[in-house]
């Protein structure tokens, strides 16, 4: 009996006029009917419900219990930590940490920044992201290209408020930012950044690489007239018309900038020649800029130690030991509307570039990394940050690069990096003093130079989608001319208006049936491809190892155009989605249908008009001319009438209401066009249960009053047609063939089947109508009960309509065409017979 919950349910949805009952529901007697498989049970699929839906997104307690627990990944491999472990972790980590000291500062300078700042950044990623990480190679800190974003955030709020301190609005910055990226990964929203492409990001790596590289070109030279916060193109300009105002400082620089590309070469050539030193030479060549700094500040203090005032070329100066700023960082009001319009772009730094990088180490060094998790990460990296100074800081390219090729094993070699980071801030501030400007600016051209796209990857990208590459450029140019936000944005904007386009002008495939073989050398292989069933082309009609697929008639997919590819039956037409089948492209892929099927079939009953202002306006029909000869639409007479309509949604796996609403109208139009006909309407490869359901909820999936359909003369119009798997246990075809094999150990006087005939002979010539016969007789047919196939229909019997593959739906659609076909036939015969009676 029904429930409470049902009853009520009933009882409103009557007093609210809402028809409960679904469209097309076969009567029991009817599914009674179709059923034709020996099987246990009749299988009729159950919609699924909104109590289902609710019970899928509604958290078990086991899976509160998992996401607490995902969000300390650390406790998963803490526990077996090891010396083995302890040693790559240190390796890695002090390397690193001798690297993020000089790079650090010079990426401060980019921020707008003191030096110091970049200490501070370098400091809190890697002793807090360990907690959180799901990667083992990545390494938060200080960046070119989020250092850059940081600056020109810095001087655009500072342009109306020259009041506020440059590192509090980029702390302020950070925490925002954290804050919101925190709460992305707390959410489990990880699947945000796959909105970005690769063609974006590396439109935006390139377009930032040569912005950072071209800013820097004024302190290379010693140029202190060119401004390095204009556009690129105006520095690179400015740059040339002022080259002759070079200091000292173009020594520093450019020296400095050819001594890192030698001994990159240098040791690169070397490790090809002496392959047993290459991770010697390896180690060596990461440290290429700790050298060139070190080297340089000697030579500095050389030059300046008498003249600390005035030094010879631009120095870093004075830099605080120590934390300095520790404390709340500073929010108010007027910072936050400061700095909110910078956040979607600092947001889509941090993430993109982030969560890129740890993908492709993950995919390198065989593990996988969870994006909202590294969300969690590097959130909480810059919410905590900016409690000791830090800016905005996310994982870097080449350090992480250096540190999976140092050995990392697990997250915790970060704890490593941050004990150098701080050891140089406490004991190396005054070393620190005498770094050159310059060249800081060489160790950071350095390092973007490797972030620019080459042109064999852009070939690449132009090999796999022409548009995309053009998109690159789009990117790339708008970063050169305009700034780095702008090229973010345009890139992700033209690249959702492309992937919306595709959706809005997607159109379907026509199918036809083409007859295959799978052929092995000059034999053709059953579905065993152990099993050689003969030469090709020396088959007769009959062809066991022959199958049919189907594939687009305009041979759009890129099949040999020499085969003839045709539609399985007049009137019949398979319709491939390619694409989804939602409210942006249901009109469009449903105006292709109709054109092609208008275009290749005639009305049922042609519509005559007796005068021409009868003639709907939007059907003008045949000219004058052959208005004048005959009336209708004669010219078509040799075309189809329309039968039937198989839509494949194997590419489809949600539909929404204007789609099944465009659907219906579609059938509608159809029906009128078909009169006194209906068509039918199958589906092929609905991979989803919501799918199916808003489909019969439309009123597809079963031919309406299909049980009272019962032709002229006496026979049934519909012929079911389902799709049986065979069934597993003692019924499969294992069991069968133990069984056989028992047949063979009966006793004398016992029957025994007769493979060829399928009949039953008597053993010792027993008389057929002894006892023995009757006995054998029984137990073979016991036998051939038990031998024969069991098996249970795929989909419910209440949708005939519905069908697990394209030849299903095919034998079903041209069986009832040529059943109803027969009973008119018949019909017209009945109708003729009785008029010559009368």
């Amino acid at each position: 009996m029904a429930g409470v919950a049902t009853k009520t349910g009933h009882f409103l949805a009557k007093v609210l006029g809402i028809d409960l009952d679904e469209y097309g529901t076969l009567a029991t007697d009817e599914i009674s009917r179709t059923r034709s498989v020996d099987s246990s049970d009749t299988f009729v699929e159950e919609p699924p419900t909104t109590a289902e839906w609710f019970r899928d997104i509604v958290p078990t307690r086991s899976d509160v219990l998992a996401y607490t627990k995902s969000l300390f990944p650390f406790a998963n491999w803490i526990t077996h930590y090891n010396l083995t472990w302890l040693v790559g972790d240190a390796v890695a980590g002090i390397t690193i940490g001798a690297i993020v000291v000089p790079q650090g500062m010079a990426y401060a300078l980019l921020a707008n920044l003191e030096p110091q700042y970049g200490l501070y950044s370098a400091f809190t990623g890697p002793i807090l992201y360990w907690l959180f990480a799901t990667s083992k190679d990545i390494t938060i800190g200080p960046v070119a290209v989020m250092s850059t974003l940081v600056g020109n955030v810095v001087s655009e709020v500072q342009l109306t408020h020259p009041e506020i301190p440059a590192h509090v609005i980029a702390t302020a910055l950070s925490l925002i930012a954290g804050c919101i990226i925190t709460a992305i990964g707390l959410l489990r929203c990880g699947w945000i950044v796959d909105l970005i492409s690769l063609t974006s990001l590396s439109a935006f790596m390139t377009g930032s690489a040569i912005t950072i590289g071209v800013g820097q070109i004024p302190s290379l030279m010693g140029l202190h007239r060119v401004n390095s916060r204009d556009p690129p193109y105006l520095i690179f300009i400015n740059s040339w018309k002022h080259i002759g105002e070079s200091t000292l400082d173009a020594a520093m620089g450019l020296t400095a900038l050819a001594m890192l590309y030698s001994i990159r070469t240098g040791f690169t050539a070397a490790a090809k020649r002496w392959p047993k030193q290459q991770r010697l030479l390896f180690f060596l060549n990461t440290l290429r800029s700790v050298f060139v700094i070190l080297l340089y500040t000697m030579i500095s203090w050389l030059v300046n130690m008498s003249r600390r005032g005035n030094p010879a070329f631009k120095i870093l100066g004075d830099i605080p030991r120590g934390f300095q700023v520790t404390g709340p960082p500073v929010i108010t009001t007027t910072l936050v509307g400061s700095v909110a319009r910078f956040l979607p772009a600092t947001v889509i730094v941090l993430l993109v570039e982030h969560i890129a990088i740890s993908k492709s180490f993950g995919r390198i060094n065989n593990y996988v990394i969870d994006p909202s998790q590294e969300m969690v990460a590097i959130g909480v990296s810059n919410i905590f940050g900016p409690f000791i100074g830090a800016y905005p800081a996310t994982g870097s390219f080449s350090r992480t690069a250096i540190k999976s090729k140092a050995g990392v094993r697990t997250p915790a070699s970060g704890l490593f990096t941050g004990a150098v980071v701080i050891l140089a801030t406490y004991t190396l501030t005054s070393v620190f003093f005498y770094i050159p400007s310059a060249s800081l600016s060489a160790v950071i051209i350095h390092a973007v130079a490797d972030l620019v796209t080459t042109p064999n990857m852009v070939y690449r990208f132009w090999r796999v989608s022409p548009i995309e590459v053009l998109i690159f450029f789009v990117g790339v140019f708008v970063s050169v001319f305009s700034s780095i936000e702008n090229g973010i944005y345009a890139t992700v904007c033209i690249s959702a208006a492309i992937l919306l386009f595709r959706m809005l002008r997607a159109r379907g495939h026509f199918l036809g049936k083409v007859k295959i073989h799978s052929v092995l050398g000059d034999h053709v292989i059953a579905d065993d491809h152990r099993k050689v069933v003969g030469t090709y082309g020396t088959f007769a009609d009959t062809d066991p190892a022959a199958r049919n697929v189907f594939l687009p008639i305009s041979h759009a997919d890129g099949s040999n155009p020499q085969i003839d590819i045709q539609n399985p039956y007049p009137g019949v037409f398979i319709y491939r989605f390619t694409e989804s089948f939602n409210y942006p492209n249901a009109s469009n892929t449903l105006e292709h249908f109709l054109a092609h099927v208008f275009a290749e079939t005639r009305r049922t009953t042609p519509l005559n008009y007796d005068r021409p202002g009868e003639r709907p306006w939007n059907d003008p029909g045949p000219s004058r001319s052959k208005r004048a000869q005959t009336t209708g639409d004669v010219e078509r007479e040799d075309l189809p009438t329309l039968k039937a309509v198989i839509l494949d949604f194997s590419s489809v796996n949600h539909v929404d209401i204007t789609s099944v609403q465009r659907l219906i109208d579609v059938r509608n139009q159809l029906d009128r066009y078909a009169a006194p006909d209906a068509v039918d309407w199958h589906f092929a490869c609905i991979n989803n249960r919501w799918t199916r359901r808003a489909l019969a909820s439309g009123g597809f999936g079963t031919r309406a009053g299909a049980a009272d359909e019962e032709g002229a003369a006496g026979k049934r119009r519909w012929r079911s047609i389902f799709s049986v798997a065979e069934l597993g246990g003692d019924h499969s075809a294992a069991q069968q063939a133990e069984m056989e094999a028992n047949e063979k150990e009966w006793p004398t006087g016992s029957a025994a089947r007769d493979e060829e005939s399928g009949g039953i002979v008597l053993v010792d010539g027993a008389k057929e109508g002894g006892a023995a016969a009757k006995e054998g007789a029984a137990v073979a047919e016991e036998v051939s009960r038990a031998r024969r196939r069991k098996g249970a229909v795929v989909h419910g019997l209440n949708r005939p309509l519905f069908h697990v593959d394209l030849t299903s739906a095919v034998q079903s659609a041209v069986a009832n065409v040529e059943a109803r076909d027969e009973v008119s036939t018949e019909t017209e015969t009945e109708t003729e017979m009785e008029m010559l009676g009368r």
